[in-house]
C-alpha cells in the first residue's frame, strides 16, 4: 500500500472536501454501458488534477498483450536513470531476432541493420513493434520488468516471456493464464499517474517516455471519439480475445488517466469496429464529456498569438481575410500553415495599418482586421437578423403520415399492387434486407428437395471473419442447413450468409445458369469458380427473374459496398414473391430458436438466436428482415395482417432503429385505412 502514499497526499485534501470525488456521474453513465459488453471488462479512470475516479473491477488481474511494452519502457528508463543501461547503446538486428505480429523490423529491416536502444523504445511504442520490444527485453534482461514493477508496488504488473518466444517464459503458470504479460487497470493507472507527476523514474526521462506515448499509433480505442486535436499519450494492446488501451488524455480541464482491459470478448474481429474498441473509444469519450462539459470546455488545441509554425482553422481564415483586404493582395496559399509568407503579409499588414511589425498576430492586429472572411460568407448581421423568411401552411390533417424513412412503399400483398409510396423507386442501400434473397436462394432448392435442409454445413474462416452482426458460430463448427437458416434471418448473421452462400454456391449458380441456358443454348453450364461468386450471381438472376430491374447484388448479407443497390419497391417484389412460401414464413415469423452445433473434435455448445424484428411482438405482424448500416441507416422490409387484409411495408433509410418500426406502425395503419377509402390518398 506505500505505492498510495504520494497520491493520498496530493488528492486527500480534494477528496475530503468533494462528495463526488468517486465519480457518481461517471458511474451513472459508464455502469449502463460496460455492463452491456459481451465480455470481461475492467476500468480505472483518475483525474490527475481534482482527484475524481471511476473504477469497476479495476482490481482484477487480466491479460495485458502489448500494454505490457509500457511497463517494459520504464523499467529500461529507470535502469538508465541508475547508470545501469545506455539508451544510446548501438544494437544490431539480425534474422534470430525477427518475429511476427505487429511492428515494422521484420518485414522492412535486413538483418545487420544498427539502430540506439532509445529508437527501439520508440519503435516498441510507437508501431507496438514486436521485434524492437524484444531487443529492448534483451538488453534489460527478461526478469528485470517484473522485480522492477514489484519494487514500486505494482504487484500483477509482469512480463512473462519475449514476445512470440513463449519458451523463454520466466512464469509457466502465468503465462499459461495471461499469456506474453499481466496487470490491473488500477495499477496501471497508478504507473501512469506518477509517470505524469514525474515520480516514476527522473524527470527528464519521464518527458522522454510522455513523448514516447505521444506518438503512440493507435487511432481506434481511446482516441476514437475524442474531439480532434487531443493529445493521448497512450499504449495499447490486441490479442484475439483481449483488447487494451490505457493513456494520458490531456483534455481543458486537466490531464486524466485512464486504463480498459477487456478479456474474453465475443467479438474477436480486427477490424477498427470491434466491439472492445468501440467500448474503449466510448469509456474515453464518456469520461472526456464528464471532466470537461461542453458548457465549460476551451480549447487548448491552439495558442493564443499565432506565428510561424502555426497551423489550423484560424490561420486559415487569417490567411483568407489578409487576401481579401491588402492591396494589393499577398495571394496566400489557404492551407492553414503559418509559413514565411504568411508572416510577410502579416507584417505588412501591421506596417500598414500602423503596428508594431512582429509577424505575429494579437489583439490589435485581429482588431484592425475586422470580421474574417470565412470560406461561406455570411452576410452582415444587421441583414440578417432583418430578412423576413418564409414559411409553409400549418400541417394538414389529412394525407400521408410523416415518416423518418428516406424511402417507402405499402403494398397490397394478395396483388402486389402499391397502395402508397415515397421514392420507391430511388436505388438506395438496403444493408441487411438483403439476406431475403439469401434465404429464398437456399429455401427454393429446399422446398424442391427437402433433405437439403439436413444436410451438414461448416463454418468456414472466411465465414467467421465476416464483420458486423453474427450468428456466433465459428470456424470449424458444423450444424444442419435447417438451422443455419435461423442463424442467417433472426440474428441477421453476415457470417451465416457467407457460409450458406459457399455450401450453395455452385448448386444455385447451376440452376440459374440451367434456366438461361434454355432460353440461350450456347450458354455453358459448370466449371471451377468460387461458390460465393456464384451465389451472388444466382442472386442477381433471380433478382431479374422477379422483375426487381434496379437492384443489385454484391455479396449475401448487405454490407454497404458502391454498386449494392436496391429499391423499396423491388425489396416489396421479392417480399410478396418470398411470402409465397410456407417455410419461408416461418422462419422469418420465429422470433427466437436455440439451436446446438458440434465443434472440431466433437464437443458439443448450445447457442442461441434472436430476432431482431421488433415488430413480432405485436399481434398481426409476421416477417420479414431488418437491416442497418451507416449508409443504409435503418431498413426495414416487413409484412402484417389485419381484418384479412395483408399488406407489405418497406422502409429504407429511417432516422434511427427505433424510428424503422414507428415508420412502418404509421405506414400499416394509413394503408389499412386507404384500403377501406381510397379516396383518402388524393
Amino acid at each position: 500500500m506505500l505505492r498510495y502514499l504520494w497520491h493520498l497526499v496530493f488528492v486527500g485534501f480534494l477528496l475530503a472536501n468533494d462528495s463526488h470525488a468517486i465519480g457518481a456521474d461517471l458511474a451513472t453513465e459508464l455502469e449502463p454501458v460496460i455492463a452491456a459488453h459481451q465480455g470481461e471488462v475492467s476500468v480505472m479512470i483518475r483525474h490527475l488534477v481534482n482527484g475524481k475516479q471511476f473504477s469497476s473491477r479495476a482490481d482484477m488481474v487480466r491479460p495485458t498483450a502489448s500494454l505490457i511494452k509500457l511497463p517494459v519502457m520504464v523499467a529500461a528508463y529507470r535502469l538508465a536513470d541508475s547508470k545501469q543501461l545506455d539508451l544510446s547503446k548501438t544494437i544490431t538486428l539480425t534474422d534470430a531476432d525477427k518475429v511476427p505480429g505487429s511492428g515494422i523490423l521484420t518485414d522492412h529491416f535486413s538483418s545487420g541493420v544498427t539502430l540506439p536502444l532509445q529508437d527501439a523504445i520508440r519503435l516498441m511504442i510507437r508501431y507496438s513493434d514486436n521485434t524492437a520490444t524484444n531487443l529492448v527485453i534483451d538488453q534489460i534482461g527478461l526478469p528485470t520488468t517484473a522485480a522492477m514493477m514489484e519494487s514500486l508496488g505494482f504487484s500483477q504488473t509482469r512480463l512473462n516471456s519475449k514476445v512470440y518466444r513463449g519458451q523463454t517464459t520466466i512464469a509457466p503458470e502465468r503465462s499459461r493464464l495471461f499469456g506474453l504479460g499481466s496487470t490491473t487497470a488500477e495499477e496501471t493507472v497508478d504507473l501512469l499517474e506518477q509517470l505524469h507527476r514525474g515520480t516514476i523514474a527522473s524527470s527528464e526521462s519521464c518527458k522522454a517516455m510522455i513523448d514516447h506515448l505521444l506518438v503512440c499509433d493507435e487511432k481506434t480505442m481511446i482516441v476514437r471519439e475524442l474531439p480532434r486535436g487531443t493529445k493521448v499519450a497512450q499504449k495499447s494492446g490486441a490479442i484475439s480475445t483481449t483488447r487494451c488501451n490505457a493513456g494520458i488524455v490531456y483534455g481543458p480541464s486537466g490531464p486524466f488517466a485512464i486504463c480498459v482491459i477487456t478479456t474474453n470478448n465475443k467479438d474477436r474481429s480486427w477490424d477498427d469496429d470491434n466491439a472492445a474498441h468501440m467500448l474503449i473509444g466510448r469509456i474515453s469519450k464518456i469520461a472526456f464529456d464528464q471532466f470537461n462539459p461542453e458548457w465549460d470546455r476551451q480549447s487548448t488545441s491552439e495558442p493564443v498569438e499565432l506565428r510561424v509554425g502555426a497551423f489550423g482553422t484560424r490561420v486559415e481564415l487569417m490567411q483568407r481575410t489578409l487576401n481579401a483586404r491588402m492591396t494589393p493582395s499577398p495571394n496566400l496559399g489557404v492551407d492553414g500553415d503559418f509559413g514565411p509568407a504568411t508572416e510577410a503579409a502579416v507584417r505588412k499588414f501591421q506596417e500598414t495599418s500602423g503596428q508594431t511589425a512582429t509577424g505575429i498576430t494579437g489583439t490589435a492586429f485581429w482588431k484592425t482586421l475586422g470580421p474574417v472572411v470565412d470560406e461561406m460568407p455570411v452576410a452582415d448581421p444587421a441583414a440578417v437578423n432583418s430578412e423576413i423568411l418564409a414559411q409553409q401552411p400549418m400541417d394538414s390533417l389529412d394525407g400521408r403520415p410523416f415518416v423518418t424513412s428516406k424511402s417507402w412503399i405499402v403494398v397490397d400483398a394478395e396483388n402486389g399492387r402499391m397502395i402508397a409510396g415515397q421514392d420507391q423507386n430511388e436505388q438506395k442501400h438496403f444493408a441487411s434486407t438483403t439476406k431475403i434473397m439469401t434465404a429464398w436462394l437456399v429455401i427454393q432448392l429446399a422446398e424442391r428437395q427437402t433433405a437439403i435442409l439436413d444436410e451438414t454445413l461448416t463454418m468456414s474462416t472466411r465465414a467467421d471473419q465476416t464483420r458486423g452482426s453474427t450468428s456466433d458460430i465459428r470456424t470449424g463448427e458444423m450444424l444442419t442447413v435447417r438451422e443455419a437458416l435461423y442463424g442467417l434471418l433472426l440474428p441477421s448473421g453476415n457470417d451465416m450468409s457467407v457460409a450458406l452462400a459457399e455450401h450453395f454456391g455452385a448448386r444455385v449458380h447451376q440452376q440459374s445458369t440451367a434456366i438461361v441456358a434454355e432460353r440461350l443454348p450456347s450458354v455453358s453450364v459448370g466449371g471451377d469458380a468460387d461458390p460465393l461468386a456464384e451465389f451472388v450471381t444466382a442472386m442477381n438472376s433471380e433478382a431479374t427473374r422477379l422483375g426487381m430491374l434496379k437492384t443489385r447484388f454484391t455479396n449475401p448479407h448487405g454490407l454497404s459496398a458502391a454498386d449494392h443497390l436496391s429499391t423499396a419497391a423491388d425489396l416489396a417484389a421479392l417480399a410478396k414473391a418470398t411470402l409465397g412460401s410456407e417455410l419461408f414464413k416461418s422462419y422469418v415469423s420465429t422470433r427466437q430458436r436455440g439451436a446446438s452445433v458440434t465443434g472440431p473434435g466433437g464437443y458439443l455448445r448450445n447457442v442461441m438466436w434472436k430476432n431482431t424484428n421488433e415488430l413480432l411482438a405485436i399481434d398481426g405482424y409476421s416477417g420479414v428482415k431488418t437491416g442497418t448500416t451507416d449508409q443504409a441507416g435503418a431498413c426495414l422490409v416487413s409484412t402484417g395482417e389485419r381484418d384479412g387484409r395483408r399488406l407489405i411495408v418497406v422502409v429504407l433509410g429511417s432516422a434511427a432503429s427505433e424510428s424503422r418500426y414507428v415508420d412502418s406502425r404509421n405506414l400499416y395503419r394509413w394503408g389499412w385505412k386507404l384500403l377501406k377509402n381510397p379516396e383518402l390518398a388524393q
